[in-house]
């Protein structure tokens, strides 16, 4: 039988997209800095990342709820359901679709961008190239009901919302960005927002079939541990090992904030839609990584009064694209 996961208010689901945002601005800053100190992007991507997973195996087996959602997980795994398909208690709902299983490789992506960007650009240049990849990518996903909140229809907000988003990245591009920073630095980050978004759809999904979104974050990343673990090991056969590895704590944090940030955006994509939480995450990002650049200036990026700029853009695109009125969410066996 169907249930419908009760609504929370817009304004707390938006701000609670808006402080995965500023999450991900301090990790792109941290990763960004590991990186630098590694001089390789790649190992630092596969370190935040098996940081976290070692958080959630820590923290899994005091919480009851998540355990059984682990275990919905495990009977609903696709090569299990193939192998007992005989069984009359195998439903669809158990089901878990091979892709919902892949949200943790798009993570990769975004850290090892980290990695390999933010150090150089900035993190308010990297994030405007995330920005371009979310809100394009996020308005095609709700359309084609992606994400656990099903068919988000078109309006005129959501497209004036993702239009101005635009506008901020076109803001924070002009001037002599291009001069300074080669292409390949501006497309590794769009390729990221691609990413982030759909897996924000995937996970809320995963989180949605198994009733748990902690359960949804251990498999994004286990998936992206394998996949960076994968690389890494490419990484230092070709470049070597470093020759140490930095001894400050907060150098390692970058984990930690993964962990926060994908299990909340697991759990409030079903309020808000593939689009609402990638444009308020957008806000938080662009506003902490304009204080982070003020802070410590990179050696490439956007002038102060493009950045003031880009944010104000960004809050109005969150404005328009929010749907204010409370609405439900899919139903958890569709």
């Amino acid at each position: 039988m169907s249930r419908d996961r009760p609504a929370i208010p817009a304004a707390i689901a938006v701000a609670a997209a808006v402080s995965i945002g500023v999450m991900t601005a301090i990790q792109a800053r941290i990763n960004g800095l590991l990186g630098a100190r590694l001089d390789d992007g790649i190992l630092a991507g596969f370190i935040s990342f098996f940081v976290g997973l070692v958080i959630i195996l820590v923290v899994l087996p005091f919480l009851p709820k998540p355990r059984a959602g682990v275990s919905r997980l495990w009977q609903g795994l696709p090569w299990r359901t193939r192998a007992n398909r005989h069984r009359a208690s195998d439903s669809k709902t158990s089901r878990i679709p091979f892709w919902m299983l892949l949200g943790g490789t798009c993570g990769a992506l975004t850290v090892t961008t980290q990695g390999l960007v933010a150090g150089v650009v900035g993190v308010a240049l990297f994030t405007v190239g995330v920005v371009a990849g979310q809100t394009l990518h996020s308005l095609l996903l709700d359309r084609m009901g992606f994400g656990p909140a099903g068919v988000v229809p078109v309006t005129v907000g959501r497209v004036v919302g993702g239009a101005l988003a635009l506008a901020a990245v076109v803001i924070s591009l002009s001037g002599d960005v291009f001069a300074s920073s080669p292409l390949w630095m501006l497309l590794l980050p769009f390729a990221a927002g691609v990413g982030i978004a759909w897996q924000a759809g995937a996970n809320g999904r995963l989180a949605q079939r198994v009733r748990s979104p902690m359960a949804a974050t251990l498999v994004s990343f286990i998936a992206g541990t394998t996949v960076l673990a994968i690389a890494a090991v490419i990484s230092v056969a070709v470049a070597g090992m470093p020759r140490a590895l930095p001894t400050e704590p907060w150098l390692y944090l970058g984990g930690l904030l993964g962990f926060i940030y994908i299990l909340l955006g697991a759990f409030i994509v079903a309020h808000t839609g593939v689009l609402v939480l990638s444009l308020g995450s957008v806000l938080g990002q662009l506003v902490t990584s304009v204080v982070i650049d003020l802070v410590w200036r990179p050696a490439a990026g956007p002038s102060v009064t493009q950045m003031v700029i880009m944010v104000a853009f960004a809050i109005a695109s969150v404005l328009a694209a929010v749907p204010w009125r409370r609405r439900r969410a899919r139903p958890e066996g569709d």
